[in-house]
């Protein structure tokens, strides 16, 4: 596969990388109601008077009650503001080192891919770390609202300017490791998935490549991601969203000690919190994701994924 480098690489790779940032912002906004409410799944059972059993529709309910419906984009800014360098970063990357592991794609194992997608994935998320963790701060504030408390940050940048002089620079960073975990495990299924069920169902002539391809092969990634990445995405999560306290004491010291942590006080499903309203969010976000970006590659001139 040439798509990459057939009109003059640099020009391809950039117009690919913009095609990616928009069509992640679209799919960003149109289900950021629901990553909301799996942030907030995942940050239960933290304090003991949050304790008691919650469900997802309870989680949108009770913020559509404290902050009405915008409430429902709380930390929208900077999860745009992420994607802007994180999927073009793991996208355009697994497509190149795709090309350079392999010249037929058609050929290419699924574990080649997985590896690969994993690549890509840890280096996006590298550079995109700090406006990840700005969003699940963000996130977060919102809880606090509801429990009748003010908000650390009025915004994406006023969060950046605090975090950097409470935490210092490398507290942009928090979480990285566990970040990096869940982005090695969510891009080595959701790329790895994707492009392989969307060859599986070309190959097989269920269908040609076009919406029906794309649909099929976005449900598989989102599955696959889901199943893989809760884990790590619940540490990941309780992790960014601790600030240390005047006495520098942290609930969890280490991404092992959260674990260990959750498992032990909440059992070891826990980890799997927020599990359906992620793959309620990776499902549609995949689906708009894929279906867009392949609809203006092909607007562009370039070839299929």
């Amino acid at each position: 596969m040439k798509s990459g480098y057939q009109h003059g690489g640099v020009d391809i790779t950039h117009t690919k990388a913009f095609l990616t940032s928009l069509s992640a912002m679209v799919a960003e906004t149109t289900t950021f109601p629901i990553d909301l409410i799996k942030t907030r799944l995942q940050l239960h059972g933290e304090s003991l008077s949050s304790s008691h059993p919650t469900s997802a529709f309870r989680v949108g309910l009770g913020i559509i009650r404290e902050q009405g419906a915008l409430g429902l984009y709380s930390g929208l800014s900077p999860a745009i503001i992420r994607h802007m360098f994180y999927s073009p970063i793991r996208i355009v990357g697994y497509e190149n080192l795709r090309n350079v592991a392999s010249v037929d794609n058609a050929s290419f194992s699924i574990v080649g891919k997985a590896v690969v997608g994993g690549i890509s994935g840890v280096l996006a998320q590298v550079i995109a770390s700090p406006a990840d963790l700005v969003k699940v701060r963000m996130q977060a504030d919102g809880q606090r609202v509801s429990q009748g408390l003010q908000p650390r940050y009025s915004g994406p940048f006023d969060a950046l300017n605090k975090i950097v002089r409470a935490e210092g620079f490398q507290g942009l960073w928090k979480g990285v490791f566990p970040n990096i975990q869940r982005a090695f495990l969510v891009n080595m299924g959701e790329l790895a998935c994707y492009d392989h069920a969307k060859q599986f169902v070309i190959r097989s002539r269920i269908a040609d490549d076009n919406v029906f391809a794309h649909t099929f092969a976005s449900i598989m990634s989102g599955l696959a991601a889901t199943s893989l990445s809760c884990p790590a995405d619940v540490v990941k999560t309780r992790m960014m969203n601790q600030a240390a306290k005047k006495e520098g004491k942290v609930l969890y010291n280490s991404s092992y000690d959260c674990l260990v942590k959750t498992i032990k006080v909440e059992g070891i499903r826990a980890l799997w919190k927020g599990f359906f309203p992620t793959w309620a969010r990776l499902g549609p976000w995949q689906f708009v994701f894929w279906v867009s970006y392949e609809k203006f590659r092909k607007f562009a001139g370039l070839s299929s994924f």
